[in-house]
């Protein structure tokens, strides 16, 4: 029976070594800080689908291949069906990547939507990052393109009914070459619109201009493989150009920059000033409604505006919460006037920060009001470091001590669409060379977590579909997903035409995200045990354990990365966790979640935790002390 767990001042003494001195090297514990701005009972799972593959049935694959050869998936194909399968598996919300309209080279004239020139489209079915028209979809997704956004409001309807969120993209830092709304509301005008073109830089225009100088579309660019197009002829009008969405300042970006997309003036100077009010620090420790009221008297620039409207219109749509693409080109100061803004319409909208700044993650969670950010330069690049056996577990404890005051803040993740599938030979080869991995990045923090529609039946992102290339899964074209449409089995949605190894992969997946879904343990605190245990008989750089424990609950986690070699280990549990976790001398089952299949044991003497435990190669094991 778990007792009680110890006062503060106690467990402070245990930390610092005041406790019994026969105990073994102490364990590396905190206490997981609250996510205050995110209130739902289940911690996240978000599976990301990108939308117009998720659906497709077609296996044609032809590189460069058009909509009619290769197919798109959309929004009807996300029926009940599927929705039920992706709430079993353990998701809560659902991100639809790709659902703004973006510029991509199809003919939709009839509709009265201007062509996009290939000469700055990526891909055939062009970047979803590309935004054309914020006021509404994709008119690949839609069955009727007439009624898009009718039809995507269905699907926001039949996510609810699935209990499922919906989350879909924001992009502030940039938006197309050739943006034009033609759905924006009464009285909203375009990006650019109003600007003065002659300056190169005004806190109200929308855009950064190059006085005097044309755009030129970069040299190497080669539109849709070569194939003749009647746009693609190296031209596109731009006169003044823009500065590129990238920073790219040229009137002839680079290939490698993001030349079909243009920078957005968010009162940033070229020289690096702000011509906005500076948030004070101290409102790191203020409410949303201090930082609308410190707002409610300033002149803030006019792409605030824009996007905060553009936030509230998908809000008010049923939208239950953001992704911001590269929310680290954006001032932080934005971020606090647009997100409390999105949580005065919905205080439990979830938001989320692609970012890879690390150095500025206390920044944009406390000033900026970010509920989540990407967790990739550190969770995600010291995991892959051990998958690919370039490195050992020894830096993970190091790591997580690093981020403990915000690591209920951070999505974890082992792919998305910018990152190259796990079973790809450019990654691990073997989808089931992740799972210990997976295991760690799902419950080692009290945040949130990432699925990749595919990830959980080891699609290998194979074949050069065009613009995008082997390995990342493209964003660019028309294609279909091999792995995910065995499982898609025709739109039955039922794994029908799964291998054996795909059906049992997937398993693991819905089992773990399940448990990190609803176990109150995992919103808890922290105690690594990997230390404590680096000189235990059978234990090593190859493992990597920690505990996870609240008043309701408590977890022993302990994964083995070795694909070759299982391990037997004297596994150790130091009387600071063990107190911690309130457990008395004594002897206690434990009862294994992940798989239900271990009969353990934990003994606890003179305060310090013994089990014997043996692991299989790749194998995992969540034992919950009773």
């Amino acid at each position: 029976m778990i007792k009680t767990k110890l006062s503060l001042l106690s467990l402070a003494l245990v930390l610092t070594g005041c406790g019994d001195n026969s105990a073994p090297e102490q364990a590396a514990m905190h206490k997981a800080t609250p996510n205050t701005e995110v209130s739902a009972p289940e911690r996240p799972v978000i599976y990301q689908m990108m939308t117009r593959l998720f659906g497709n049935k077609n296996t044609t694959n032809q590189p460069w291949g058009t909509l009619a050869q290769n197919g798109v998936g959309k929004f009807a194909d996300i029926n009940e069906a599927a929705l039920t399968e992706i709430k079993a598996l353990g998701a809560n919300y659902v991100w639809y990547t790709g659902v703004p309209h973006h510029a991509l080279v199809g003919d939709y004239s009839q509709y009265g939507i201007s062509a996009d020139d290939p000469d700055v489209v990526k891909g055939r079915a062009g970047s979803p990052y590309a935004v054309k028209d914020y006021y509404n979809v994709n008119p690949d997704l839609a069955t009727d393109p007439a009624k898009r956004l009718a039809e995507f409001e269905a699907l926001i309807s039949r996510t609810h009914d699935a209990g499922l969120k919906v989350m879909m993209d924001i992009v502030p830092n940039h938006v197309a070459r050739q943006y034009q709304s033609l759905s924006k509301p009464a009285g909203v005008r375009d990006f650019g619109a109003d600007d003065d073109t002659h300056l190169e830089y005004a806190r109200d225009n929308n855009f950064y201009y190059i006085p005097g100088q044309p755009f030129a579309v970069p040299h190497g660019v080669k539109p849709l493989g070569g194939e003749p197009h009647p746009l693609a002829d190296g031209q596109f009008a731009e006169n003044p150009a823009k500065w590129t969405g990238n920073g790219s300042r040229s009137a002839r970006p680079d290939a490698n920059d993001w030349y079909e997309t243009v920078k957005i003036n968010f009162g940033v100077r070229p020289d690096g000033s702000h011509d906005f009010a500076s948030l004070p620090q101290e409102f790191a420790d203020k409410s949303c409604d201090e930082h609308l009221a410190f707002w409610a008297d300033k002149s803030v620039p006019d792409s605030w505006q824009k996007f905060r409207d553009i936030a509230l219109y998908w809000t008010k749509k049923g939208v239950d919460g953001f992704r911001y693409d590269m929310a680290q080109m954006v001032p932080v100061e934005f971020w606090s006037y647009l997100n409390c803004s999105v949580k005065a319409a919905n205080p439990d909208a979830l938001l989320l920060s692609e970012i890879y700044i690390p150095e500025q993650y206390r920044n944009y969670i406390r000033l900026g009001k970010m509920d989540y950010l990407y967790d990739k330069v550190g969770t995600y690049d010291a995991l892959r470091a051990v998958i690919e056996g370039k490195s050992g577990t020894e830096h993970l404890p190091q790591l997580f001590n690093n981020m403990a005051d915000i690591h209920s803040h951070l999505l974890m993740f082992l792919e998305n669409h910018d990152e190259q599938r796990i079973a790809s030979p450019e990654f691990a080869g073997d989808p089931r060379k992740a799972m210990p991995a997976m295991v760690v990045s799902s419950l080692v923090a009290a945040g949130a977590n990432l699925l990749y529609f595919g990830q959980e039946v080891g699609e290998p992102g194979a074949g050069d579909a065009g613009f995008g290339q082997a390995s990342r899964t493209t964003i660019f074209d028309y294609w279909g997903v091999p792995a995910h449409q065995r499982w898609m089995n025709d739109g039955k949605f039922d794994g029908g035409q799964l291998s054996t190894q795909e059906k049992a992969l997937r398993d693991f997946y819905t089992r773990l995200l399940n448990l990190a879904a609803h176990q109150p343990a995992l919103r808890g605190e922290f105690a690594d045990l990997h230390q404590a245990n680096s000189q235990s008989p059978g234990y090593d750089n190859q493992l990597y354990s920690f505990a996870r424990f609240s008043k309701e609950q408590a977890l022993l986690v302990i994964a083995n990365f070795d694909a070759q070699q299982g391990r037997q280990v004297q596994f150790t549990i130091p009387a600071g966790v063990i107190a911690a976790m309130g457990v008395a001398n004594g002897q206690y089952p434990l009862a294994e979640l992940l798989y239900q299949q271990a009969e353990l044991e934990l003994k606890v003497e003179k305060g310090i935790g013994h089990l014997s435990l043996q692991l299989a190669p790749l194998q995992s094991l969540v034992l919950q002390v009773r």
